[in-house]
């Protein structure tokens, strides 16, 4: 069987009537083509589509690769990030032979300390370049804009930052993400009934990415000019004693008809309304979870929202190598799809 990269360079260099080499120093982006010959290479190039074969062009460069990884731990509050990590490592096992090496950071998603500690750990080796989920805004900005000094390139997964150039982001549209869920919301309730957003994070602050959802949810109503009366709470203490308390003082005060929990953490809430026999409340939440699932199929969660989260770190991990062997061009943008799980359709669903 023909090598289809070889037989490739071998159908250019017959278009463009020059030597494989040639082709090779073009493809390689090395000195000794004129501009004039190089420009018909590349014309021919794109007309044919060709995609050089990254793993042959890594082999014979012999060169080692090494990327970090800095991704929220798993914690007992949420498993969300065994998804991501799973995707990240079925990645680094493919690429693994060809010299790539990935080491993992961990920082706690409640803790912003552990993430400057991890993110300086970081650049005190040598990476040719870092996947990143960039849970805390300002702290990540820091850390991207002394990555870009040592000229170290990144792909963001999970909440993009606006206006920071990088090679791409992988994850959701967090806004449209919430405004998918006013949408839902408006099928469940009707018209002057009340929602309640709920927020769970210990580290709440004006930037932060479950913010964007909440933003979105409430643009979709702004939009219809619904009267929906919407009231919200931030959860800061994110352990289940403390949640019930702030939960229970919550609800008694705006008595939803509805509540939206824009993260993962929707099972404690769930748990919550079934533990204390509160039925007649619409719940709607994130993220293709074992603890997320039971309270789908139990009917406590209505709606899950999710976007493909495992899938999130194999394609960030894969898309810095590509651009790191030079296949990519950067700052690229791919959203992950909405997809809608009921209790219906959840047995067909993979993350």
């Amino acid at each position: 069987m023909k090598n289809e990269n070889t037989s490739g360079i071998k159908e250019i260099a017959r278009r463009a009537n020059v030597s494989i080499g040639t082709v090779d120093r073009v493809i390689n982006n090395r000195v000794g083509v004129s501009k004039k010959t190089k420009e018909k290479i590349l014309e021919i190039i794109a007309e044919l589509d060709y995609q050089p074969n990254i793993m042959a062009r890594m082999l014979a460069s012999k060169r080692v690769i090494r990327i970090a990884a800095l991704i929220p731990a798993v914690s007992s509050e949420t498993g969300y990030w065994n998804a991501p990590l799973n995707g990240i490592n079925t990645a680094a096992a493919e690429i693994k032979n060809f010299g790539v090496s990935v080491v993992h950071y961990f920082f706690d998603q409640n803790s912003k300390g552990t993430f400057v500690e991890q993110a300086n750990a970081v650049l005190t080796e040598a990476y040719d370049g870092v996947l990143l989920a960039p849970m805390f805004e300002n702290e990540a900005i820091d850390f991207l804009a002394r990555c870009r000094e040592k000229k170290i390139p990144f792909v963001l997964i999970n909440s993009d930052l606006e206006n920071e150039s990088r090679v791409a982001y992988i994850g959701p549209d967090l806004f449209q993400s919430g405004y998918l869920a006013a949408h839902l919301t408006k099928y469940l309730i009707g018209k002057k009934q009340r929602v309640l957003i709920v927020n769970i994070s210990r580290e709440i602050d004006l930037h932060h990415h479950l913010l964007k959802k909440e933003e979105g949810f409430r643009a979709y109503l702004h939009k219809e000019q619904s009267d929906i009366a919407i009231e919200k709470v931030d959860i800061k203490k994110t352990d289940y004693k403390s949640l019930q308390k702030i939960l229970k003082s919550s609800l008694l005060t705006n008595r939803p008809d509805l509540v939206f929990v824009t993260n993962s953490r929707v099972s404690s809430v769930a748990r919550f309304l079934k533990e204390h026999h509160i039925k007649g409340i619409k719940l709607i939440g994130y993220d293709f979870l074992e603890e997320n699932i039971s309270y789908l199929k139990d009917g406590v969660i209505d709606f899950l929202i999710c976007q493909k989260p495992q899938e999130q770190g194999y394609k960030g991990l894969m898309t810095i190598y590509q651009f790191l062997l030079g296949s990519l061009p950067g700052n690229d943008t791919e959203y992950m799809p909405i997809d809608i799980i009921t209790k219906e359709n959840y047995s067909y669903y993979k993350n």
